[in-house]
């Protein structure tokens, strides 16, 4: 070949044919893939259409984390002549690939453009690099098939996970102080998961803090204090919920408080969030004295302060943002708090559609 790339790779093989990876700096991408803006029916292509809203997500993830950003590779088809040069060591070597071949993105389309945004902004992007996987085009009901295999077997990580792991949210790293500070929280949270079963030895989820935190901050950078401040909040929460003390103490069963009591669902917790944010709204509440008042909420799933709020009439839990604000209503006005204007309107809107008023 008179005119080709030339890339070092290391050489596999899967289901009896050979693939090759190679780290391929990033400023050859365009190259390599150059932009196609002609329309193609999806029966013909071999890829899904790219979502334009996902490349600046992905873009702004790389120009954040210019010293910790990471990329999984890209797999790719050619359609051409290519040639691979075994070296001393028979599966490395170089991979020529001629230059009018077509290189065809099986997976990783929304990284490829996210790449090229990014650099469009940070030229020093380009000596980096990016692993590439190769294969040899086999026409289009392969390519389809191959984004088919690469795509359907990919489970997407739990909300929980990902907070449980994730160091640059900040968010993400205050909630799992505040499980791991708190006894009960912390053996009765499932870091892994978002939905628990029936049987379940949990009786809580990560991601339902952590979204009763955002609550809590509504916006606020999270800082020593406001850190400081959720553990506090939810410090007070723990202790002052009845049943949940009888459970630490054996006298309740985790499958009766599931059934009978309302407190461990997540609508409830997300309540807590829109409590918790009026106390870190009005410092000068003494929240201490005020979360008192949880131990004498009847939280039974049958008391009539729950019905239609966070209990369908079949018995069903209800979800939802209404169902969270119309709970914290309940929690607020038990707990002696004022409503603001919006949970005011949204209370009289309940009674009156319930003819409660």
């Amino acid at each position: 070949m008179n005119f080709a790339y030339r890339f070092p790779v290391v050489r596999g093989i899967q289901a009896g044919r050979e693939y090759y990876i190679a780290m391929v700096p990033l400023k050859l991408i365009p190259r390599l893939f150059p932009a196609d803006d002609e329309y193609v029916p999806p029966e013909f292509r071999a890829q899904r259409k790219l979502n334009e809203s996902r490349i600046p997500v992905i873009s702004k993830y790389i120009l954040n984390n210019r010293e910790n950003y990471v990329f999984s590779a890209l797999a790719a088809s050619i359609d051409g002549h290519f040639e691979f040069i075994p070296s001393e060591f028979s599966d490395v070597g170089i991979l020529e690939i001629a230059m009018d071949a077509k290189i065809l993105i099986n997976d990783g389309q929304h990284r490829k453009a996210a790449i090229l945004e990014a650099i469009n902004e940070d030229e020093t992007l380009l000596n980096e690099t990016i692993s590439i996987v190769f294969f040899e085009d086999q026409g289009l009901a392969r390519s389809q098939q191959m984004f088919t295999d690469l795509n359907k077997h990919a489970v997407k990580t739990s909300n929980s996970i990902a907070e449980l792991y994730d160091s640059r949210d900040m968010l993400a790293v205050s909630t799992r102080k505040v499980i791991s500070e708190i006894d009960f929280l912390n053996t009765y949270t499932d870091k892994e998961k978002d939905n628990l079963g029936k049987y379940s030895s949990k009786l809580f989820t990560l991601n339902t803090f952590y979204v009763a935190n955002k609550k809590i901050l509504s916006g606020r950078t999270i800082t020593a204090e406001t850190s400081e401040f959720l553990v506090n909040f939810w410090q007070n929460v723990t202790k002052n919920i009845v049943q949940w003390n009888e459970l630490q103490n054996k006298e309740i069963s985790k499958v009766d408080l599931r059934e009978t009591y309302i407190v461990t669902q997540a609508i409830v917790i997300q309540a807590f969030g829109r409590v918790g944010n009026v106390f870190l709204r009005q410092p000068e509440l003494d929240m201490d004295n005020v979360l008192l008042g949880l131990k004498k909420i009847d939280w039974r799933r049958n008391a009539d302060c729950w019905q239609l709020r966070a209990i369908r009439a079949n018995g069903r839990m209800i979800s939802g943002e209404t169902a969270v604000l119309l709970t914290a209503n309940v929690i607020k006005k038990e707990l002696g708090m004022q409503l603001d204007s919006d949970e005011t309107l949204r209370e009289e809107k309940f009674l009156r559609e319930n003819r409660l008023i």
